[in-house]
């Protein structure tokens, strides 16, 4: 069965290069261990809710767009290694220092598919 990394974070307007730079070299590390897709989505109509919202989930301040993302993988199993491979990947090696945005901030989760049409 499939299986998804769900990820959302707040980011800097001015940083969208830098972002979509990083991204573009994480998600090729990704896919080279074995994720099948990587999706970068980057906020164009995130309303503010009455309760909860993806603004408040990530605490984006003004001047910050959110971005929501997933990696989709063959099954929870090749998640769980592609993830212990990437991290010792040399190509991630001080990518943590280039974060256009406050990773404290970022919320993410696995999760298994219910309905893919």
């Amino acid at each position: 069965m499939k299986y998804v990394d769900g990820f959302v974070v707040a980011v800097p307007a001015a940083n969208k290069q830098q972002y979509l730079e990083l991204a573009a070299r994480a998600a090729q590390v990704f896919k080279d261990h074995g994720a099948t897709r990587v999706v970068e989505c980057w906020g164009d109509d995130v309303p503010e809710g009455k309760l909860t919202d993806f603004r408040g989930a990530v605490k984006a301040e003004d001047g910050e767009i959110v971005v929501f993302s997933w990696i989709e993988y063959p099954s929870r199993e090749v998640r769980d290694r592609v993830n212990q491979e990437a991290m010792k990947d040399p190509r991630f090696e001080g990518m943590d220092k280039q974060m256009p945005f406050d990773g404290k901030r970022m919320i993410f989760g696995g999760f298994v598919p219910l309905l893919d049409e």
